[in-house]
């Protein structure tokens, strides 16, 4: 167990949710990764994932804003505090993205309060786009002003899931981990939403490193707020073999991507058989998308 932090296990809410209506035809954008085929468009991960794969999402939904240029960061900054109807549409739309989908790592959600009409995001979004495990983890908690959390959708139940209060100067960042196995091999992932100063980072991944141990097959998804280089050479996780899946994938400012901080990390174990960015700019990040393989072998489920 990580030190520094608190951490819980918990269960997994589990419902049946009624089928939403079809994804709608998004694309990927390329990256310089060999990986990623050209101009990908979304409709190939309509198609449920063969057996031995996963697609995988990371998504800062910035709780249902939508935002096209830096100016509506001022325009619509009273949705962080009042509720819109426009907010409804726009979670539908988020939705027919991530129904696609198997596991979908969320930032930026509401757990209920009086901005989203007290509803709980991550529970609405399992709701709309018909994922039966879901899981919202509160990481800082103004009452009926806000809740600010991270998600989780997955349509596999996991046999494991944890949740983490990340460490920082200021309190309100967290990670979710959680395993999934098949076949006796497991796959521990891990899921955050990192604080933005270097050294509170660095801080944070190192909970982290201290999360995955010495497992051989390791997810880390969310938005990190830092380039892959910090990452992988000079954060605590530089001595995990961990893959940079499609280079620097550049996903802030959705209407523009200039800098790459959301991102999806993946041990040299698991084979990788698809990466790119979604040209999807619906709030002011990009979501990011991966597809991988079950990896073989005899590790057995912990």
């Amino acid at each position: 167990m990580a030190t520094g932090a608190a951490s819980v296990s918990v269960n997994v809410n589990f419902r049946s949710f009624r089928l939403s209506p079809p994804a709608k035809n998004y694309s990927l954008s390329p990256t310089n990764s060999s990986l990623v085929w050209e101009s990908t468009p979304l409709q190939t991960f309509c198609e449920p994932a063969q057996a031995d794969r996963l697609k995988l999402l990371t998504f800062n939904i910035q709780v249902g804003i939508q935002a096209s240029a830096f100016h509506h960061y001022l325009i619509n900054s009273w949705q962080h505090v009042l509720p819109s109807k426009r907010r409804t549409e726009s979670l539908r739309q988020v939705a027919d993205v991530v129904r696609n989908f198997d596991l979908v790592a969320l930032q930026e959600v509401d757990g209920g309060s009086f901005r989203s009409n007290f509803v709980n995001q991550v529970e609405q979004l399992a709701n709309f786009a018909d994922m039966p495990y879901w899981y919202q983890q509160l990481n800082r908690n103004l009452g009926p002003l806000a809740q600010h959390s991270n998600g989780v959708l997955s349509r596999i139940e996991p046999m494991k899931i944890e949740e983490h209060k990340l460490p920082g100067r200021l309190p309100g960042r967290g990670a979710i981990s959680l395993t999934l196995s098949r076949d006796g091999v497991s796959i521990r992932f891990v899921l955050m939403h990192l604080a933005l100063g270097k050294r509170c980072q660095s801080m944070q991944l190192g909970y982290v490193r201290e999360l995955i141990g010495d497992h051989p097959h390791v997810v880390l998804m969310g938005d990190m707020n830092t380039h892959l280089d910090f990452i992988l050479s000079k954060s605590p996780l530089r001595d995990v073999p961990l893959q940079a899946v499609g280079g620097e994938l550049r996903t802030y400012p959705s209407w523009a991507p200039q800098r790459g901080l959301d991102h999806i990390l993946v041990s040299q174990q698991i084979p990788i058989k698809r990466v790119g960015v979604l040209d999807i700019p619906l709030t002011d990040h990009l979501p990011v998308a991966v597809e991988i393989e079950w990896p073989k072998g005899l590790q057995k489920t912990p």
